[in-house]
């Protein structure tokens, strides 16, 4: 953590729908002209997209059927970890991209799924915006999470996100439903052990639940709409949350818990306006003063 170089952190596993929290910041960024350096945590795997079916057929043909991009070794999280710690330092740190699809492929000028080179970033920023899997990641060598000054949550419940994940690597990716439910057991130890715990080293979690019957998510036809879902947001610590005000604000939300507010899909986005934006400009707040 760093008062001068603030950092904001948010996990969630593929699928969740970290990128929608990302746009909300992106927003609240541009709204604020707060000059922000962003780091994926896809550009911290350790493999590129052919090098990683190399690596996990032979993991296979020695009896291990879970290696993925959840766990710790298919990850670069020490130097995930170098580069909060060097932002929070001074301020730039070091990363690179991950090359997705052919659209970005036109833009980096390299194939999908090879990584650009790494290069220096942050210079003349206000703060650094980390999206992606292990954000607060904590192994027995790493603790990412405990350079953030923010750390964020998405985390829809384990049905909706299976929904997610099956027709979004369908439509944009081409994979087959069964491919993709392969994917879905071969991580689960890993999401189970490295993924979940991090929910726990969270400031804020944001929970979305749908309100349609989503128990067999491998036949479902569509994915849950906002409407159709309710989000809970859990503080980690409630105290100077001003409740009253949010339940004033967010039409048709109510208190669930001492900790958490219950609130409709649909005004997730109002919601984290409503309640990072003051956050966001106590960390510059800070970051002010301590210069």
């Amino acid at each position: 953590m760093s008062a001068t170089h603030p950092i904001i952190s948010v996990t969630g596993s593929s699928g969740a729908g970290t990128t929608s929290v990302r746009r909300t910041f992106e927003q609240i960024f541009r709204r604020e002209k707060i000059t922000a350096a962003f780091i994926e945590g896809d550009a911290f795997h350790r493999y590129d997209r052919a090098e990683m079916k190399r690596v996990m057929n032979e993991e296979a043909e020695q009896g291990n059927r879970h290696f993925s991009h959840f766990g710790p070794t298919a990850n670069l999280l020490a130097e995930l970890e170098e580069a909060f710690r060097q932002y929070g330092r001074n301020g730039t740190c070091r990363t690179r991209h991950y090359i997705h699809d052919a659209q970005e492929s036109k833009q980096f000028g390299a194939p999908p799924g090879t990584f650009t080179g790494w290069e220096t970033i942050g210079e003349g920023t206000d703060l650094l915006f980390y999206e992606g899997l292990h954000g607060c990641a904590v192994t027995e060598e790493c603790n990412v999470g405990k350079h953030a000054d923010l750390r964020l949550g998405v985390v829809p419940v384990v049905n909706l996100e299976w929904i997610q994940k099956i027709h979004r690597d369908r439509e944009t990716r081409g994979y087959s439903t069964e491919a993709v439910v392969d994917t879905i057991l071969r991580r689960m130890p890993d999401y189970v052990n490295y993924i979940c715990p991090q929910f726990t080293q969270t400031h804020i979690n944001f929970q979305r639940v749908p309100i349609v019957d989503t128990s067999n998510p491998f036949i479902a036809r569509w994915i849950p709409t906002a409407e159709e879902s309710m989000v809970i947001v859990r503080f980690a610590n409630p105290r100077g949350i001003d409740f009253p005000y949010l339940l004033s604000m967010i039409c048709g939300s109510q208190m669930s818990r001492a900790n958490s507010i219950l609130i409709p899909g649909g005004k997730l986005d109002l919601a984290m306006q409503l309640i990072l934006t003051p956050i966001i400009l106590q960390l510059l707040e800070k970051k002010r003063r301590a210069a």
